[in-house]
């Protein structure tokens, strides 16, 4: 599928591209994850550095989801060691908690809380686990709404909004934690194909923006705009990455051709 983000080309951000460093932010040593006799991920090694945008291809089953699900210890491991900003990926208990609150995800569906309001659903976690004011919360989430295009939303419940909008607030949501790095699980594979581009619009402005990124996604466009980094799997393993230009113009390996022959004729 290939992406219809706008052809709005974004300049990057001075400080944003000053904080991007050589500094590894998230870092995955010899993993290897099992679902039962299945292995699903085969001694990945990785390292996304702050403020780098990493984006992960690869056909259906090939462990990209589980890869990024892993990082926030949403899928344990069997084997190997996960370090997020240093420390080393806690198991359980107020370490894994308030390592969460630093991770952002958003997944393939919204996740939103149905009887909450739009608001409500970005203040929670930053009201439970922040400790902030109701009404400090309240002011950065309205600040979080517009600056994704829904604040105008702010007091209907999920289902009074179109799936972009529910995405939308799904990233305002795991923004208002200010996290480390942000996760994205095929953020737009549940969306009508008219609503992908308001979605992918905004990632594309916090990529622009120095927010360091893992974007598991089948949209290319995107991948050619925003990321710094490609990485292709298949079969549990990472086959090939390089910058977009490198995977997308010069792939190296068979499997990768053949998986962007197929992507790309759609």
């Amino acid at each position: 599928m290939v992406s219809r983000i706008s052809n709005t080309v974004i300049e990057p951000d001075a400080d944003a591209v000053c904080a991007r460093s050589d500094a590894p932010l998230v870092e995955l040593r010899h993993v290897d994850k099992h679902f039962g006799d299945l292995h699903v991920l085969r001694d990945i090694n990785l390292t996304v550095r702050k403020g780098e945008v990493l984006v992960i291809l690869g056909p259906s089953g090939s462990g990209k989801s589980t890869l990024c699900r892993t990082i926030n210890r949403l899928e344990p491991i069997d084997s190997g060691e996960i370090i997020i900003d240093g420390q080393p990926l806690p198991e359980e208990g107020k370490d894994l908690t308030r390592l969460r609150a630093e991770v952002g995800m958003v997944f393939q569906s919204f996740n939103l809380f149905a009887h909450k309001s739009i608001v409500d659903n970005v203040t929670l976690a930053p009201r439970k686990v922040r400790h902030m004011s109701k009404e400090d919360a309240t002011a950065e989430a309205m600040r979080l709404l517009a600056s994704v295009g829904v604040a105008d939303q702010a007091a209907k419940m999920p289902a009074q909004l179109s799936g972009g909008q529910q995405q939308r607030v799904a990233i305002a949501r795991s923004l208002a934690m200010h996290p480390k790095v942000m996760l994205f699980d095929e953020p737009t594979s549940a969306l009508d194909p008219e609503m992908i581009s308001e979605v992918l619009d905004v990632m594309v402005d916090l990529a622009h923006q120095g927010m360091t990124m893992i974007v598991v996604t089948h949209e290319m466009g995107f991948a050619r705009q925003a990321a710094d980094r490609v990485v292709f799997m298949a079969d549990g393993q990472i086959v090939e990455q390089g910058t977009p230009s490198e995977f997308f113009d010069h792939t190296t390996t068979d499997r990768a051709k053949e998986f962007l022959g197929k992507i790309l004729a759609h």
